[in-house]
């Protein structure tokens, strides 16, 4: 039987058209795809239902939080620590997905929105934004035996796009992982049947989604000194496409550092496999 995601959309649809004009997809459709890669081994597949969160679209009439196996929240632009209406509508919506008591799952922007649903702080990054590849994440002593970790390693590289970051962890909850840039990677949290898992990383990307943000942002990656042209950019851009599309490149993999941990997506991507089979599957059996 498959599970039914709600998969909450919180980054507002004008900011994505460009990024579907740059060749990459919207965020509600890609992490649809991205969990139902990792559905074969303990679901028998993923339905989902997408909620425009920051478009203030509410579910429709007669459907429930308590409808769905799981909750999974997308990336976004906003930032959590913005006291606006888009803003505060997702923190409320965040909160009551997690009364709920249907497993929620965050990437970056879920995760950030959660831990300040939930009395956590959220910043902009001190050391600048995480952009590409978050290097060396490392597992905690928590989080080296926490299900999300089952099957990868201690030490490991993810794609990330992120200017903010957790400072502060709310009561209960489990720090899991973090690197240089960012001491909050993973988090957990469990209060009785309600539970969290969220990284700040994007486990639900592929360098063909990667690209396509970097050819979107190609103008403010020069103008943040990243990049000394646009065209270095958007040839930065397109090399992370031809790796997508033929992963033995490994002329163009030892260029950017890019190894196992992102190119093989069961690898990259363990932790959506964890969670529909630690906390996703047992609801569906009930």
């Amino acid at each position: 039987m498959p599970a039914n995601i709600l998969i909450v959309d919180g980054a507002p649809s004008a900011s994505q058209d460009l990024l579907v004009q740059s060749g990459g997809r919207r965020h509600g459709p890609n992490y649809a795809a991205a969990l139902a890669s990792q559905a074969h081994a303990s679901v028998g597949g993923v339905e989902t239902f997408v909620l425009a969160a920051a478009d203030g679209a509410d579910l429709p009439q007669g459907m429930a939080l308590s409808d769905f196996d799981g909750i999974a929240w997308t990336g976004s632009p906003l930032n959590a620590y913005h006291d606006t209406p888009e803003v505060q509508r997702q923190i409320d919506f965040a909160r009551t997905a997690f009364q709920s008591g249907v497993p929620c799952f965050g990437s970056c922007w879920g995760l950030q929105v959660m831990m300040v649903a939930l009395g956590g702080r959220v910043r902009a990054i001190p050391a600048g934004a995480e952009l590409g590849v978050a290097r060396s994440i490392l597992l905690t002593d928590e989080g080296r035996v926490h299900p999300m970790y089952a099957g990868k390693p201690e030490v490991f590289d993810a794609l990330c796009v992120h200017q903010d970051e957790v400072f502060e962890l709310p009561a209960g909850a489990q720090l899991l992982a973090g690197n240089r840039v960012s001491d909050v990677q993973a988090v957990s949290l469990r209060d009785g049947e309600r539970s969290f898992w969220g990284v700040q990383y994007h486990p639900e990307y592929d360098l063909l989604q990667m690209g396509a943000m970097f050819r979107r942002s190609a103008r403010r990656m020069v103008d943040r000194g990243l990049f000394p042209t646009i065209e270095v950019a958007e040839a930065f851009a397109a090399d992370l496409r031809t790796l997508h599309d033929d992963p033995a490149r490994r002329d163009l993999a030892w260029r950017y550092g890019i190894g196992p941990d992102i190119v093989d997506p069961d690898r990259h991507r363990v932790e959506f496999a964890n969670w529909l089979r630690v906390e996703v599957a047992p609801r569906i059996d009930d």
